[in-house]
């Protein structure tokens, strides 16, 4: 039987994707689908309840977004966060009004007893909101109030419908988790089978189902994604799956050798490794803009991978190691583009496979770790550093060059180096160097220079949808900078990006 499922229904909210992975850390199966899904597409899904995202829109503007009146009699509890809520009492009955004072940032709350607050305590919460509820549909009450808010949540329990003015999945701490919780197991009655166990089983199933008795190419870069996903799709098909490894010249210092030497030699793996690094770097010369140098590389990794297919008969799948910040980022569903990811908006529209294997697309950086130790992978490979498909191309600002290819190369392996002898590389989730393309004026054995400047970006994050910078202890800032004005020819200054995300993403580009 299908796990027990709660469906996410989006009305493009930032937060939609977290709210998600909050269920899933319930122990409990989430889903994300589109706030225009038919009813229809959740028949066959052991649905125990339904949560409304927050969006962008007023209930009460001509082209807001809407929820469709059937979903409302699937016979299973209703959660509204934030304009979700606002959709319940607007389509219940109640008004939706103009918040005369609006709430922005940590609030503090008052909890009424309901269970959806079981064992919770008043605390600050996270609000984000202009508009709220004027007059709560008949049978509805107020469960919970700001010094603004008299309705920051309500419930419904004959209808079985609930709704919270704030964002529980944002400021992600035990006791917001806690909202998760209760309305997965007190509300809906769910027992909690989504383990990683089930997860894997699920997924195998799903792939030879998928593919059948035809042949798949893996596009393994040697990152966790693509390991992952190329270790479930063997556990499915076998020796049916291939695996390309593509060399196209934007990679880190020695990282082919490694990837070569660790899923051949040591693992023995059925790898095949591609040298394209003329190909892609001609075709990237002069290439300024950012969007553009991703579909480039997203179209000339798709063209590589068509041609290592042709050598393999009956090969129709193209295995991809997506996961779902990539889908978000690059706009799919309800989402606005970030930037194309070169696995999903940045891949061409006429592409040769029968179509893509993309086990991972629905999980979060955390979600893909823990589902590679529980298969097996080596922790030195599941806790490897995470490296983009587009390579050093997205951390050279400007059009790429051999001297700022060196130069990011060399900087970054002494980032890595210094990180991982301080005993750190566990702790910060992801670090690297970028090639910021400015030159500035600097003074070297008594002469003027006139070199480029190298930015630390180094950030700590769960699922890569939020990051904090990383708080590097200034003496170890001091020597990765010494060391690479020191030994790297071309910089002459360091910078420390000290940005969350948002309003910065992990990646300069």
């Amino acid at each position: 039987m299908a796990n027990e499922t709660i469906v996410v229904m989006d009305f493009g909210g930032q937060y939609t994707q977290l709210i998600a992975r909050c269920v899933r850390e319930a122990g409990v199966y989430a889903e994300i689908v589109s706030y225009n899904a038919s009813p229809d597409t959740l028949k066959e899904k052991n649905l125990k309840g339904l949560i409304l995202s927050g969006g962008p829109d007023s209930v009460y503007a001509p082209d807001a977004k809407k929820l469709n009146p059937q979903f409302l009699d699937l016979d299973v509890p209703v959660l509204g966060i934030c304009y979700g809520m606002q959709i319940l009492v607007n389509d219940l009955g109640g008004t939706i009004i103009e918040a005369p004072v609006p709430e922005f940032g940590p609030t503090d709350i008052h909890f009424q007893s309901h269970p959806l607050f079981d064992s919770m305590k008043d605390m600050s919460i996270w609000m984000n909101h202009r508009d709220m509820a004027g007059r709560l549909p008949e049978s509805a009450i107020s469960i919970a109030f700001t010094n603004h808010c008299p309705t920051a949540a309500f419930a419904d329990d004959k209808r079985k419908v609930y709704g919270v003015q704030f964002h529980p999945e944002v400021m992600h701490q035990e006791e917001n988790m806690k909202i998760f919780y209760n309305f997965c197991y007190r509300i809906c009655g769910c027992t909690g089978d989504w383990d990683m166990s089930s997860l894997a089983e699920r997924m195998i199933a799903e792939i030879k189902k998928q593919v059948g008795d035809k042949k798949v190419l893996c596009a393994l870069s040697g990152g966790v994604d693509s390991s992952v996903a190329a270790v479930l799709v063997h556990k499915a098909v076998g020796n049916q799956l291939y695996c390309v490894f593509v060399d196209h010249g934007l990679l880190r210092e020695n990282e082919a050798k490694e990837v070569m030497d660790y899923y051949h030699a040591k693992l023995g793996m059925n790898i095949k490794l591609v040298d394209a690094q003329e190909r892609f770097l001609s075709k990237l010369a002069g290439v300024v803009e950012p969007e553009q140098k991703r579909k480039i590389i997203g179209e000339e990794f798709i063209r590589v991978f068509e041609e290592e297919a042709l050598k393999v008969n009956d090969t129709e799948f193209l295995v991809q190691g997506t996961i779902y910040p990539d889908v978000v980022e690059s706009g799919q569903g309800n989402s606005a583009v970030i930037k194309s990811h070169h696995n999903v908006g940045g891949l061409p529209s006429n592409i040769s496979f029968k179509g893509l294997v993309e086990p991972l697309r629905t999980l979060f950086k955390d979600e893909v770790r823990a589902l590679g130790e529980y298969l097996g992978i080596p922790k030195k490979l599941v806790w490897r550093q995470p490296f983009p498909g587009p390579g050093l191309a997205i951390r050279i600002m400007g059009a790429i060059t051999p001297e700022k290819l060196e130069i990011v190369r060399k900087t970054d392996a002494i980032l890595r180096e210094e990180v991982a002898t301080a005993g750190l590389d566990r702790k910060i989730w992801q670090y690297f160097t970028v090639m910021t393309g400015v030159q500035t004026v600097g003074v070297m054995g008594d002469g003027r220079t006139y070199d480029y400047v190298v930015a630390i970006r180094a950030v700590t994050s769960d699922d890569a949808m939020t990051v904090e910078f990383a708080e590097i202890p200034y003496d170890l800032l001091r020597k990765m900078s010494r060391r690479m004005v020191n030994e790297v020819p071309g910089c002459s200054r360091v910078v420390y990006d000290v940005t969350s995300k948002p309003p910065a993403t992990i990646e300069w580009e």
